[in-house]
């Protein structure tokens, strides 16, 4: 593909309902104005058009699962191409009878699904059941060569990976996204919230300092409860945009819906690369015990 060497990327920050198609109607809103505002690649939140359902585990809610291709990846693959813009969709994806996965498909400038990331690391915490619901993904770490750049796609817990970023940065990717649903439970949030929010951004700017790329963060907002007995989960919102040296471009409020545009330059990544050269000095031929459990 020609490439240019700058383009613009946008993060599409919302709160959701219980209601998928209310959902996908402010997606499509959203990514509009991304649009307006020139963004070429647009990413998504985390399972984009629902409720954050793995707050319990409850077999009811794998009725939210749908296929790739399917309803919501065609509605946005016609927008995509009426836009002219790569689209990046994070959705609760039914791949067969009994058989979910927590995915992304990635959408051309044509409208055409060009692939799908599933994905890697799956959590159980407290009122984050994922194990429940997703099989861990079973295609790899994917990058996605779009009409614009070399797109890296994560999700949410696989943010925490150093390892993720780094064989996602080594298939060349030049900006990685990582869509999210992530926030804090009310009850810790006064003792631990800062320190929670902290760790996570920071994370995410390492991985663009380790390997020199982009990275861009996008969060849901709002609290949600599945029922008013509950605490629910604040999501704390903060999607961000990075540069290779972990510099915040751009970053949304904690309780605003937003839409946040910054611009990728594919010089910078090489002048960044040159200076400091981490991917030079790597020492390959001593990392075999990368893939024990534990070294013991």
């Amino acid at each position: 593909m020609n490439k240019v060497k700058k383009f613009k990327v946008g993060l599409t920050q919302y709160s959701v309902t219980v209601n998928p198609d209310e959902n996908l109607n402010k997606a499509e809103k959203l990514i509009e104005d991304a649009a307006r505002k020139g963004a070429n690649v647009i990413c998504l939140p985390e399972l984009f058009n629902s409720l954050y359902f793995c707050q319990s585990e409850n077999i009811d809610f794998f009725d939210l699962a749908e296929t790739i291709p399917g309803h919501s990846t065609e509605v946005l693959s016609n927008l995509a191409k009426k836009l002219k813009i790569v689209l990046i969709v994070p959705l609760f994806e039914k791949r067969n009878l009994g058989l979910y996965h927590n995915s992304l498909a990635a959408i051309n400038t044509k409208g055409e699904i060009t692939g799908i990331y599933r994905k890697m690391h799956i959590p159980d915490d407290p009122a984050f059941y994922e194990k429940f619901y997703f099989t861990p993904g079973d295609l790899g770490y994917k990058v996605f060569d779009t009409e614009f750049g070399k797109i890296g796609t994560l999700i949410c817990w696989d943010q925490w990976y150093p390892e993720a970023a780094r064989l996602t940065a080594l298939k060349g990717a030049e900006v990685i996204f990582y869509p999210t649903a992530i926030g804090w439970h009310p009850y810790e949030k006064e003792e631990h919230g800062k320190a929670q929010f902290e760790s996570w951004q920071t994370i995410q700017r390492s991985h663009a300092i380790a390997n020199g790329v982009y990275v861009a963060s996008v969060n849901r907002v709002g609290i949600e409860k599945q029922n008013p007995d509950s605490a629910g989960i604040e999501f704390w919102g903060r999607s961000f945009i990075c540069d290779p040296q972990g510099v915040i471009l751009t970053e949304a409020s904690c309780d605003k819906e937003e839409v946040i545009v910054a611009e990728i330059d594919l010089d910078r990544i090489e002048y960044i690369r040159r200076n400091w050269p981490f991917l030079r000095d790597r020492r390959i031929d001593s990392y075999q015990n990368i893939t024990k459990r534990f070294d013991d």
